[in-house]
């Protein structure tokens, strides 16, 4: 992108100017509404929730951490008082939902990834005629000698890498995973251990899933899941948000005009945040708000949305580069498919500092016991950013705040390693030491 057009950008975007110098910022949607650009429906949602629970059977036999779930790969939700305390008393309830805690993968791709990968052996099972749909899909335990004549590749930053790596290994699949390098070693070795060829790259997550996809394009039996645009792995996350809206009435928890929802969804390309946001709004409407949450060296889908450009902007145009620990939201440019998708159904955006998650981090550790990676934790800075924003004046909602909802979502943190978990605490004890 030349200077004369980041230069009006910055002259149109005041705001821009603050991003580029790496400062909190809070985007409040000025196009805000509930409708969204997008063919997809309810309709898609539930067709998903289905095949999911065809599955179940199977994930059930070879994940054995999911049998008390039946198959079903779904997080709890919980309330956090200690946190709500600490969060200047935040008034309304505030809940966590732990997809942190996502059996197989341990992060939201958890729904997503698998998703897909699920779809796609489902696809190839009933072309070839091994699996009819009324079938028992446990018999997809038999199937591993017939997936190993086919591939599936993806660009990951991790933890895409690893929902789809695992995923795809156990069925059968040859799979390869191509990391940003941003990516943790964890995750690569992890990845390896399963039987997994990782192929590792020293520039960033766009250019990951540029590798992956070109090597897909040359081999017909190779299958490329495409973070940046994949309506399916999209509907894997939208499923969340059936499963959420049970779980809410568990907690006696009214979604309306008077008790509105609020959530706070760490962002990278978009897809996750991006699909809980479509599925939130399919069932609550202009009751529910959403929020993304970016790191202040990632505002990808920040940037995107507020300059209307969406993909066709990176942050690097603006000389921000991709250095942060939350390693699972370091992208330079974001899904133009989400963006445009949902353009005018999110809330807001607003960024945190590596410093501030590190805060966040001890914080919830000390006071709930809860232990998240460092990028899950980007959704707790939601609430104050929503109270010192105009956001609730501006929708008349502020006579509701004390009976809202506000749902922070932990996208990842369950399966890193007891070693690095240490190294992210200590550094959390220094930052917040400093000051």
């Amino acid at each position: 992108m030349n200077k004369e057009i980041i230069d009006q950008l910055l002259q149109n975007h005041p705001l821009l100017t603050e991003i580029t110098q790496l400062k909190e910022v809070m985007w409040i949607n000025e196009q805000y509404s509930s409708a969204m650009n997008t063919s997809l429906s309810i309709e898609d949602i539930e067709d998903a929730a289905l095949r999911l629970q065809r599955f179940a059977p199977y994930i059930e036999k070879v994940f054995p951490e999911t049998k008390e779930a039946k198959g079903i790969i779904e997080s709890k939700l919980i309330e956090l008082p200690k946190m709500k305390e600490s969060i200047n008393h935040l008034p309304g309830r505030l809940l966590l939902k732990c997809d942190s805690h996502l059996p197989i993968s341990g992060s939201i791709k958890a729904r997503g990834g698998i998703y897909e990968v699920l779809k796609h052996a489902e696809g190839l099972a009933l072309q070839y005629n091994k699996l009819s749909i009324d079938d028992d899909y446990s018999k997809m335990t038999q199937l591993q000698s017939f997936f190993s004549q086919f591939s599936i590749a993806v660009g990951s930053t991790g933890n895409l890498g690893l929902s789809i790596g695992i995923m795809s290994a156990q069925l059968g699949f040859k799979v390869y995973v191509h990391m940003s390098a941003d990516a943790k070693q964890w995750k690569k070795d992890l990845l390896r251990e399963k039987g997994v060829h990782v192929v590792e790259h020293t520039s960033d997550f766009s250019e990951a899933v540029a590798k992956g996809r070109e090597q897909a394009s040359k081999d017909e039996n190779m299958y490329f899941v495409d973070d940046e645009s994949s309506e399916n792995l999209f509907l894997g996350y939208a499923v969340a948000a059936l499963r959420l809206q049970e779980q809410l009435k568990k907690l006696d928890v009214t979604v309306d005009e008077k008790h509105p929802l609020f959530v706070y969804l760490p962002c990278g390309v978009g897809g996750g945040p991006g699909g809980v946001t479509f599925g939130l709004k399919q069932l609550f409407g202009e009751n529910v708000h959403c929020f993304f949450a970016e790191p202040t060296h990632a505002p990808s889908m920040l940037i995107g949305l507020m300059t209307g450009l969406h993909e066709g902007v990176s942050v690097q145009d603006f000389g921000i580069e991709l250095r942060t620990e939350a390693d699972g939201l370091a992208v330079g440019r974001p899904s133009g498919f989400v963006g445009k998708a949902l353009e005018h159904a999110i809330s807001g955006v607003y960024t945190i500092q590596d410093n501030h998650l590190f805060a966040l981090l001890k914080l919830l550790a000390d006071e709930e016991g809860i232990f998240l990676e460092p990028s899950a934790l980007a959704g707790f800075a939601g609430p104050g950013k929503l109270f010192s924003s105009d956001y609730l004046a501006h929708h008349n909602l502020r006579l509701n705040m004390n009976q809202s909802t506000h749902i922070v979502w932990a996208t990842g943190g369950n399966m890193v390693p007891e070693q690095e978990r240490k190294r992210y605490y200590d550094k959390a004890v220094s930052v917040t030491s400093e000051g």
